[in-house]
């Protein structure tokens, strides 16, 4: 993730209606491009439910092979260790379902008919009742995968609720209750994080390769920045829902 598409640079929302606080579902999948995203994008919700008793579990489509700033890195010791991080991560967060890697090429991914049959299978075989993901329509998106991982979300639920696709997958269809998309332009849900602050924290420095690149913190003063503007980031989205801390979604529940 490059600079443009820094996850905790402050969104201008101005919303004065939010639905609070779903019920803690049973299973969540939580959808990402990378590792990482989905802790920045979700990490406390998803913290907060298992917490709960829910059932979490992790899909990244990418290899997160592109994750460095040094050019002679190995790639393939890369994606392991990214790997690592991510289920260090999903861990940190208290999750106990699968965590789920789709392989693709970091800044390759496509939104074609293959992914979304992988992402359907997932979404069948974990059976969630609540998916979130990257909203695929925010507006002036650089990132390619964030868009594609975005629509492969979209498009693996209808793929996973419709019988009639893919009909070879030997799981039965399922339909989830409830999608949360994040880094929404125009969110309409807050989830109200307070007392899992620490859990999103733990989740995203998990994430060590990435201190330089994404999180601008290589040792302990700027890791002490890098918490103050996770917290910054919940703070005002949670001032925007009327709350002290929020993870702010769109949520769509005509599925």
């Amino acid at each position: 993730m490059t600079e443009a598409q820094n996850p905790l640079t402050p969104a201008a929302v101005e919303m004065t209606s939010f639905t609070m606080n779903l019920a803690t579902p049973e299973r969540a999948l939580a959808i990402g491009a990378h590792p990482d995203d989905i802790d920045f994008g979700c990490g406390a919700t998803l913290a907060k439910w298992a917490a709960d008793g829910c059932d979490v579990h992790v899909l990244v489509c990418t290899d997160g092979s592109k994750g460095t700033w040094d050019p002679d890195a190995d790639e393939q010791a890369l994606i392991a260790v990214r790997q690592d991080e991510q289920r260090a991560a999903a861990t940190a967060l208290g999750a106990t379902g699968e965590v789920v890697f789709l392989g693709w090429p970091d800044g390759e991914l496509e939104s074609g008919m293959t992914q979304r049959r992988q992402v359907a299978e997932v979404i069948r075989r974990t059976r969630p009742n609540v998916v979130l993901g990257h909203d695929p329509w925010k507006r002036y998106r650089l990132h390619p995968d964030h868009r594609h991982a975005g629509l492969l979300t979209t498009d693996g639920i209808v793929a996973a609720r419709d019988p009639k696709f893919f009909p070879d997958l030997p799981l039965p269809h399922h339909r989830p209750d409830l999608l949360l998309l994040f880094e929404a332009d125009e969110p309409d849900h807050a989830e109200n994080v307070d007392g899992f602050l620490e859990a999103k924290y733990r989740a995203l420095t998990s994430h060590h390769s990435q201190f330089e690149s994404t999180m601008k913190s290589g040792d302990d003063p700027e890791l002490t920045r890098f918490r103050r503007r996770v917290e910054d980031k919940l703070v005002t989205a949670g001032k925007a829902a009327g709350i002290e801390l929020a993870e702010v979604f769109k949520l769509i529940d005509d599925l």
